[in-house]
């Protein structure tokens, strides 16, 4: 497997980039986002997965060993294809993946264009037990994992507490604010604890 390429930037495309590593020319399935991080004759590195068809070798390209750990996941997903991989690393952070799978909440993949209701159901439930905090898989660890583990201690559920935390979490909010918006939230009597 090539598990990374080290060269400079020949041309970019809209969801493709070509490297040129020693001479040869590598074209690379990337996200977007990807294209809009590299700049036509820089050096660059890019961590690569290999996938491999009866008829073709495809060659994606991300920016971090966690994105191409994270695409190997969702293609172990059934139904999820290379491509549609792509498009959710695409479409949604890392961070935005662990936290719609920890809350088991699939509406940030069905917003994904080629992710139904049923694939995005399955992505949740076949990715909850492989994304860990601080040691799984994917090393994605969101900025609250620390307040959520507070609003546990306090006796609420893991998924209430990283929903609430979500909610209320703004831009560049001080932890303790963080804490005291979602503590209202929760202990509003409108907001029933799920079961």
């Amino acid at each position: 497997m090539i598990a990374s390429l080290t060269g400079v930037v020949q041309s970019v495309q809209n969801s493709s980039i070509v490297l040129d590593v020693g001479g040869v020319g590598y074209f690379l399935h990337v996200t977007s986002g990807f294209t809009q991080q590299v700049v036509i004759g820089e050096s660059r590195l890019v961590h690569t997965a290999l996938v491999v068809r009866e008829d073709a070798l495809t060659l994606f390209g991300f920016s971090s060993v966690h994105e191409r750990e994270l695409f190997d996941l969702l293609r172990s997903v059934t139904g999820v294809g290379p491509k549609s991989s792509l498009a959710i690393l695409g479409s949604l952070t890392t961070d935005e993946i662990f936290d719609s799978v920890a809350t088991e909440n699939d509406d940030a993949f069905r917003a994904v264009s080629g992710i139904g209701p049923k694939t995005a159901k399955l992505i949740v439930v076949s990715l909850a037990g492989k994304l860990k905090v601080g040691g799984g898989a994917v090393k994605s660890k969101s900025n609250h994992d620390g307040l959520v583990e507070a609003l546990v201690g306090l006796g609420y559920s893991e998924r209430s507490a990283r929903g609430a935390i979500l909610e209320v979490a703004k831009g560049d909010a001080l932890p303790q604010q963080i804490i005291k918006d979602a503590l209202a939230l929760l202990s509003n009597p409108s907001r029933r604890e799920p079961q």
